[in-house]
């Protein structure tokens, strides 16, 4: 998420009530999740474990719960609680804006572009050329669409992102800033639910089909040409290559990599990075070939146990 103006490290920690390490004006344009950060960017971090990768990061400005020494060309913000400090920034530069129309003032529509009944546009969205929006679909603040797109009806895009801190209370919401983004030629099923990214985008590539009932989770990136079939579920900041095919009731876990022209067979529960053009199947998946051999091994073993009698 970038700021709409540079800010001065003083003006943001401001803001947020918090110490600060640095110039007054250190310059700060915006704030990301670690994945997604470019210099001018905030990072935050409140977790011993995580400091090393936060300060080496790409961000120059990081918002740490500990006083730490400061790299050389970057600045800190000192919070007892960066999670809740971080949620306060989200909210000072996209603030939750409640809809009075079916259709937001500013909402941009493109030529020939076709919205069915009960569609529901947030704020600051656009819609390119030739697209079919069926009715009952939510296109949620600042999501972008492409041309030549169409979306079924009961579709969400925009949903906030599944991110929460545990605490003793209980469980403390990770605020939503971020967008969802519809390339070109896309064609989504009825009831999927596209979630934005906490600070960045979530994406569709361009010529991607997707059934019915599918869940995306918030920053992933799918790539151009993909197919994903129903119920098909992928957790946060999952990377999903070019023309890849994704079978029903796959379950995707956050923060991997599916190579490019890689086949995720029906129900794969897959828990790590895939190589290119490879079909996996199974849970725990694995090369497909590899887990039918595995399996027919399996059918042998009542008759192997019945020699050791």
């Amino acid at each position: 998420m970038k700021f709409p103006r540079q800010y001065g490290l003083k003006e943001i920690a401001g803001i947020i009530k918090c110490e600060y390490i640095g110039d007054d004006d250190f310059p700060v344009q915006g704030m990301n999740e670690i994945h997604v950060v470019t210099p001018g960017d905030i990072v935050f971090v409140d977790h011993p474990k995580y400091y090393d990768k936060a300060l080496k990061s790409a961000a120059t400005i990081v918002l740490i719960n500990k006083k730490v020494e400061c790299p050389e060309g970057k600045a800190l913000l000192i919070s007892d609680d960066p999670f809740r400090d971080f949620n306060k920034l989200t909210s000072h530069f996209k603030p939750f804006e409640a809809s009075n129309k079916m259709i937001a003032e500013d909402a941009e529509i493109g030529e020939n572009t076709i919205l069915q009944p009960n569609v529901v546009l947030g704020s600051n969205v656009k819609i390119g050329k030739n697209c079919l929006i069926h009715s009952s679909v939510n296109v949620g603040k600042d999501c972008v669409i492409g041309d030549n797109v169409i979306i079924h009806s009961g579709t969400v895009l925009g949903g906030d992102a599944f991110y929460y801190k545990k605490r003793a209370e209980g469980f403390d919401k990770l605020l939503s800033g971020g967008r969802v983004v519809v390339k070109d030629n896309v064609e989504i099923g009825a009831n999927c639910t596209i979630d934005r990214g906490v600070t960045g985008d979530t994406i569709i590539g361009e010529g991607s089909k997707l059934d019915n009932l599918i869940q995306i989770g918030h920053d992933t990136v799918i790539g151009k040409k993909c197919l994903i079939a129903s119920q098909v579920g992928i957790a946060g900041a999952v990377r999903v290559e070019d023309e890849v095919t994704i079978w029903g009731q796959v379950g995707i876990r956050s923060d991997v990599t599916i190579a490019k022209g890689t086949v995720l067979m029906a129900q794969c529960g897959v828990s790590k990075d895939t190589e290119p053009n490879t079909t996996y199947w199974g849970t725990p998946f694995g090369e497909v070939r590899t887990k039918l051999k595995e399996y027919a091994a399996i059918k042998k073993l009542p008759e192997i146990v019945k020699t050791f009698k």
